[in-house]
């Protein structure tokens, strides 16, 4: 089925009659398709269920784009960025030209699903706006962060489930609620999966989000764990080029504390949630998904 989704995808792109823009975005890795997947999951393979998929992947594909070009990657998925390839002006404009033809698309599926994926990016722009701003210092409030991973992640795959459950008929808020917990769920694993995946695996340096200002979860609650003195020094570390021994040194933090675990265990309990709603409802497919997402990181 998520052949039928690429195949889509791909003549939404040649609509455009635009030969060099075809190749630019054939570049783009594609990534897991999460999305894609809860979608066909829920509501079939049928023909609006595979446009509606591809419409999401092309947003997600979009924001990713807008995402590295704040982000100064120069990686996306352990391969070179369109940004790093084709420079950020090209990265911004391949970005609005997918969010165009997606919403172009989207207008012929559903008015209401029209209003639900829309409201979603509104609210990924929110977020990403959000991610920016914190980065600037050091955030300690975890309500925030959580907030702003809502907006930045969950938003669109919870979209994503509840498109789903309308095409199909099928009660919203349960597959909203198991696609919002999917989606904070998976932020918060990667978020983990940065401190303690080596360089390899995750295709950018260990530790990369904190040097970029970016303080999550895990950093927070160390944060909120340590005595004054080295909450000022975990402070001093923010958004800066760390060394090998300051590494370590938040890394037998996290050790000390049993950081990491905490923040697995958060995650697990809203996987588990979501896996709970899909077991009521005997949706084999989407616990399946929930629990491969989980697995995929520890």
């Amino acid at each position: 089925m998520l052949e039928a989704v690429e195949n889509k995808i791909d003549s939404f792109i040649k609509e455009l009659n635009e030969e060099d823009l075809v190749e630019v975005i054939s570049k783009i890795p594609a990534g897991k398709r999460l999305r894609a997947k809860l979608i066909l999951e829920i509501a079939g393979d049928t023909s609006k269920a595979i446009t509606t998929a591809a419409i999401v992947e092309m947003i997600h594909a979009a924001s990713l784009l807008h995402d590295d070009v704040i982000d100064n990657a120069n990686t996306r998925r352990g391969v070179a960025s369109i940004n790093a390839i084709f420079g950020n002006k090209s990265a911004i404009m391949i970005g609005d030209i997918l969010y165009s033809k997606a919403f172009y698309e989207l207008i012929d599926i559903d008015n209401s699903i029209a209003k639900v994926i829309s409201n979603a990016v509104v609210e990924l722009s929110i977020g990403e706006r959000k991610d920016v701003y914190m980065s600037n210092e050091f955030n300690a409030n975890i309500e925030d962060y959580k907030q702003m991973i809502y907006q930045k992640t969950a938003a669109l795959i919870e979209a994503a489930a509840q498109s789903a459950a309308i095409l199909a008929n099928k009660p919203q808020d349960i597959y909203k609620t198991y696609g919002k917990n999917l989606g904070i769920a998976f932020q918060m694993i990667d978020d983990i999966l940065d401190i303690i995946s080596d360089s390899k695996t995750l295709g950018k340096p260990a530790l990369s989000d904190f040097k970029e200002g970016k303080t999550t979860l895990p950093y927070i609650y160390l944060y909120h764990k340590l005595p004054q003195n080295e909450k000022e020094k975990l402070k001093s570390m923010h958004k800066k080029e760390l060394s090998k021994e300051e590494q370590n040194w938040i890394l037998e933090k996290f050790k000390e504390y049993k950081i990491i675990e905490y923040c697995k265990k958060e995650a697990l309990d809203l996987v588990k949630e979501a896996i709970k709603l899909m077991q009521d409802a005997n949706e084999k497919g989407l616990e399946a998904i929930a629990i491969k997402m989980v697995d995929r990181s520890f």
